[in-house]
């Protein structure tokens, strides 16, 4: 059973008594509140359809993508009792409206750096493993969307659907997201990345790919704030000048600034100073940049594998796509604003779900990425289904259990002899292919 399905199985058996209260320990009413207090569209107004209700429509259009928003609204029923149980489709739109992007943004933001703060992930030599790395998005083709978001270009200009250019900042262990970031398809990614600089937790170690070296971001990401340190893969022909040799293969070095990046940042130093890595893995040299200096606190044998966890992120990115937009990867919504306000609830969405399976990982002692994701997340629906059968106080109690369920769903341990390369697809050519034909030949 797909987890669309699933969700549907689920909320198709809430009864007309069940309103979207009993979602309260997902997520808490006044991170809600404080969301809708900094967005300035709190309201003391009693609606059918509150704004507490629109935005749990705005988290569900990321579960069920062959859903309608209003058949949504139907399945999960978390409008107040009225005269009629269903809702007018204009209703949604304009709940939609009203509860706009900045309330999602919001409650995305404060219950990321909530549960960052709660939570007690697994550390290397006292830092958080975090990664930064860019996806796109699809939107709907329409001459809004076109004209905010852009899209890819060739000689015949622009022919494909409009998309979006995404950063987030991953923590590895859990798969949480901390930050994000978006914008048009032809922002750069290292200037989506800069955003993410003043939500950076302090004693963490960011990765990044080798496509974000930048000394101007890598610089900024090291000094605001305590222990902020970076590691990036190094690009070829990089120079640099060694200015201290802790070993044949651990140095430390200096590079130099180019002058663009000072007209943007002018506090930029003419040079940075980084440590180079180096360690031969079968056969193969591979050498990191890094901030992490300090030789005795930090080893070098194991930052190069180290690098290797960085994958954590992709990985993460196809949960999303694949198990929760179920591979449909063009949004909904044919309004710029209301892309924008479907991608924060989807982010919201994912990480609701990767919050309560760090609380089950927790218990068992291992890390949430080493728990089945698609298998957790049917478990979680599950319990949606049977939550209306049960009293308010025993809410906990079944809670308990499901924390106790998903720690069953423990993924096998990884083999590091398994190697799938890239593949590298083949250019298209722009002339049709010619058939050899033997009746050509006569």
């Amino acid at each position: 059973m797909s987890l669309e399905q699933a969700f549907c199985s689920a909320f198709e058996q809430l009864p007309e008594s069940v309103t979207f209260e009993k979602l309260n320990h997902f997520l808490d009413a006044e991170i809600l509140e404080q969301a809708f207090q900094r967005a300035g569209v709190a309201t003391i107004r009693k609606r059918r359809l509150p704004l507490e209700a629109v935005m749990w429509t705005v988290i569900g259009m990321s579960f069920f993508r062959q859903q309608s928003v209003w058949d949504l609204a139907s399945h999960m029923e978390i409008a107040l009792p009225g005269d009629s149980k269903l809702i007018a489709p204009s209703a949604l739109v304009q709940g939609r409206r009203r509860l706009g992007k900045d309330s999602v943004k919001n409650a995305f933001e404060m219950m990321a750096a909530h549960y960052y703060q709660q939570a007690n992930f697994e550390t290397w030599c006292g830092l958080n493993l975090l990664a930064v790395d860019g996806v796109t998005w699809r939107a709907q083709d329409t001459p809004e969307n076109r004209e905010c978001f852009g899209s890819p270009s060739n000689q015949h200009g622009e022919t494909a659907f409009p998309q979006i250019r995404m950063v987030c900042h991953m923590e590895l262990t859990s798969h949480q997201l901390i930050s994000s970031a978006f914008s048009g398809y032809k922002t750069n990614e290292m200037k989506l990345a800069e955003k993410l600089v003043a939500t950076t937790p302090d004693h963490s170690l960011t990765m990044f790919d080798k496509g974000f070296y930048s000394l101007n971001l890598l610089h900024q990401w090291q000094t605001h704030g305590t222990e902020r340190h970076w590691l990036i893969p190094v690009k070829k022909g990089l120079q640099f000048e060694v200015i201290k040799s802790n070993g044949r293969l651990d140095k430390l070095v200096r590079l130099k600034t180019t002058p663009q990046p000072h007209k943007q940042s002018p506090d930029l130093p003419a040079y940075v100073e980084a440590r180079l890595v180096t360690k031969k893995i079968k056969n193969k040299e591979y050498q990191i940049l890094t901030s992490m200096i300090d030789a005795q606190r930090f080893p070098g044998e194991e930052i190069v594998e180290l690098y290797s966890h960085r994958w954590e992120i992709e990985l993460g990115y196809r949960e999303i796509k694949q198990t929760l937009l179920n591979n449909e990867y063009t949004l909904r919504s044919k309004k710029s604003d209301m892309v924008e306000q479907e991608l924060w609830g989807l982010l919201l969405g994912y990480n609701l779900l990767r919050q309560v399976m760090t609380q089950a990982a927790s218990r068992k002692g291992i890390w949430a990425n080493q728990l089945s994701f698609s298998n957790c997340a049917n478990a979680i629906l599950s319990y949606l289904g049977r939550l209306p059968l049960a009293s308010p106080g025993n809410i906990p109690k079944h809670y308990e259990m499901l924390i106790q369920t998903l720690g069953h769903f423990e993924l096998p341990t990884r083999r590091e002899d398994r190697v799938y390369p890239r593949a590298i697809k083949p250019k298209p050519s722009m002339y049709p292919a010619r058939k050899n034909n033997a009746s050509q030949l006569n």
